[in-house]
């Protein structure tokens, strides 16, 4: 009498995660959410005019221009004289308090839209920026996202060194932190999606199987047509057809397989 035919297929490979992946600054809200942060602080009396007068700056640079490594490094610069010597207490009411006036108003809904997206399939959403993790933290839990990976400080008892733990999360050191996230999770970098605005963040686009760009500066947008990737444009037309494009190209994941823990 022959054995019956054995059940067992191996792993559905729909149980794998989906992992999606949004810049923060430009692309998923107009200028650096840094900058809201520094708003704040000037009006709580945390840091002074100079400090404020140099976010400024570093705004209205990186709205005209884009970013690059030595608006980067004036940013770093201003982010560790802002938290050095405040309480993680302190910093977090920063970053909560931005919320509403400061970072919601500056979201772009189309973009956001297509975080949603993507969570409709059953994707896990992470923003992933070289702004403080405290921001992209906040923006991730009030939009209902997966996660956050960003820049972190050094705490020590309680309180903000004014030290990186590490490097800031920009160009090459992003796409490694997205390499190891995506290893911790089991998923397939092939099956996954990137978006971002920045020509610093093709490390990141080249790792992911949909790398799609945003209102991209001109290295990006050349990049991108030589490559064949999708450049969206925030205008309705454009927005439609990236929704489409996630609807028909993303593989749905169970909902079941989602993992419910945050990346701290």
């Amino acid at each position: 009498m022959s054995e019956p035919p054995s059940t067992s297929e191996g792993p559905d490979p729909s149980d794998r995660p989906i992992l999606a992946f949004f810049d923060v600054d430009n692309t998923l809200m107009r200028g650096t959410s840094l900058f809201q942060l520094g708003r704040e602080a000037w009006k709580q009396h945390v840091i002074g005019v100079r400090d404020v007068a140099l976010f400024a700056w570093h705004q209205r640079r990186f709205i005209k221009v884009g970013e690059n490594d030595e608006h980067l490094k004036t940013a770093r610069e201003r982010a560790l004289g802002l938290v050095g010597g405040l309480t993680e207490t302190q910093v977090l009411g920063l970053a909560d308090s931005i919320w509403e006036e400061r970072i919601k108003p500056r979201l772009y809904a189309e973009t956001v839209d297509l975080t949603q997206e993507h969570l409709a399939k059953g994707h896990e959403v992470w923003l992933v920026s070289a702004t403080p993790w405290e921001i992209g933290d906040l923006m991730a839990r009030r939009l209902g996202l997966t996660g956050a990976l960003g820049t972190r400080a050094v705490v020590v008892d309680g309180v903000y060194t004014g030290e990186l733990i590490g490097h800031v999360l920009h160009n090459e050191r992003k796409a490694e932190a997205v390499r190891e996230l995506a290893a911790d999770a089991g998923a397939d970098l092939a099956d996954s999606w990137a978006y971002s605005d920045s020509r610093n963040d093709i490390p990141l686009l080249e790792l992911v199987g949909h790398p799609v760009v945003v209102n991209p500066d001109v290295i990006l947008t050349r990049h991108a047509h030589e490559h064949g990737w999708p450049v969206l444009r925030l205008s309705p037309p454009s927005i439609r057809e990236a929704q489409r494009r996630v609807r028909r190209e993303a593989r749905a994941v169970k909902k079941s397989a989602n993992r419910n823990t945050r990346r701290a």
